[in-house]
């Protein structure tokens, strides 16, 4: 009775309006911009966790890592805003980040103990909870894009090695000479480490110190509500025998849900892996009702912290409120909401 009721009424103003043509324009109006103005959308990124201090950076070092954080963010954030999904968004997004030879991911990722690149990354739909990820690949640009189409082009989550290579083959992807994954700064951190591997001395160096850290990840929320998150990674620096830390891991590294939040992680793999950090988030918020700044917060200061490990996450809830925890002293970050208003932090505390 309601509906019939509701669609009468509905009739009967459409009826009337043809009579005013001009104040059917100027009501269709108000209507666009008030559901612009209900329209909710963010988008959070990060470049990694580790010792990141003032005095260890230039400003021009420190300028050029906030333009590429705020290049990146940008394009997610425009997808966003021109009603496009959080999968394409993290997508894009990380693409940025790996073609950047400033991160730990795609072009900018680290030596194995043999020399060579092995890459991760993982990407995780919150409305399905479906997944995607691939480890231990040496000749693909953008490890993101063949994660995303794992999840959605065969039967599987994960994908390994020469198989996951196989499977990039069949969608034509173009694999890569390895040449292409080699920087400078990143093989002369190797040699330094070999370096004090050989004399057994522990290096001061903070760049060296940070071998274990790395990684690039995005988190975003559209404007139909659904999220998404995703992680690439060259991994740790002088990893040995096939090692995979916890970014091309489902829960561990990535982890989306509709009904909570999508985090990427960033940090000591190994203590990431054993706490299950991005599902752990998740769980606090839907079986404690805890809010997405408080589960991080409890995740990463009082869970991973007391077992030795060290990193961060970056986050965003099913509202739009956005978390970036660490227990390092720094993190590469930046959120940006649906009002445009941007933030890059590097340190500690926001600049």
């Amino acid at each position: 009775m309601i509906k019939i009721f509701t669609y009468v009424f509905a009739i009967l103003l459409l009826v009337g309006c043809q009579n005013n043509k001009t104040l059917t324009a100027e009501t269709v109006k108000d209507l666009e911009v008030n559901s612009d103005n209900v329209e909710n959308f963010g988008i959070i990124i990060h470049g990694g966790a580790g010792t990141i201090k003032k005095e260890y950076m230039s400003d021009s070092l420190e300028n050029v890592y906030k333009d590429k954080l705020k290049e990146a963010i940008s394009v997610g954030h425009e997808i966003l805003k021109n009603g496009g999904t959080s999968m394409e968004a993290v997508t894009r997004t990380i693409n940025i980040l790996e073609d950047s030879p400033l991160f730990n991911a795609g072009k900018g990722s680290v030596f194995t103990h043999e020399g060579s690149n092995e890459l991760d990354a993982s990407i995780m739909d919150g409305k399905t909870l479906n997944a995607g990820a691939v480890a231990g690949v040496k000749h693909i640009k953008n490890p993101i894009d063949l994660a995303k189409d794992i999840m959605e082009k065969s039967p599987h989550v994960m994908l390994y090695g020469s198989g996951a290579e196989k499977f990039a083959q069949t969608l034509n992807y173009k694999m890569m000479d390895p040449s292409y994954f080699y920087t400078q700064d990143r093989y002369e951190s190797l040699q330094r480490i070999l370096k004090d591997e050989n004399k057994k001395v522990s290096s001061v160096n903070p760049l060296v110190n940070d071998s274990k850290f790395g990684t690039v990840g995005c988190a975003a929320l559209d404007k139909h509500g659904n999220l998404a998150a995703g992680t690439s990674t060259g991994g740790m620096t002088n990893k040995r025998w096939n090692r995979i830390g916890d970014s091309p891991i489902i829960g561990a590294g990535t982890y989306a849900n509709n009904a909570t939040c999508a985090v990427s992680s960033t940090g000591w793999g190994e203590f990431f892996i054993r706490s299950v950090v991005a599902y752990d988030i998740s769980a606090l918020m839907e079986y404690k009702g805890m809010s997405l700044q408080d589960a991080a917060k409890e995740v990463i200061h009082n869970k991973v912290a007391p077992m030795g490990g060290d990193g961060g996450i970056i986050a965003i809830d099913k509202d739009g409120n956005m978390a970036m925890e660490f227990n390092t002293p720094g993190m590469y970050r930046a959120s940006m909401n649906s009002k445009g208003e941007l933030v890059i932090g590097l340190y500690e505390e926001i600049e």
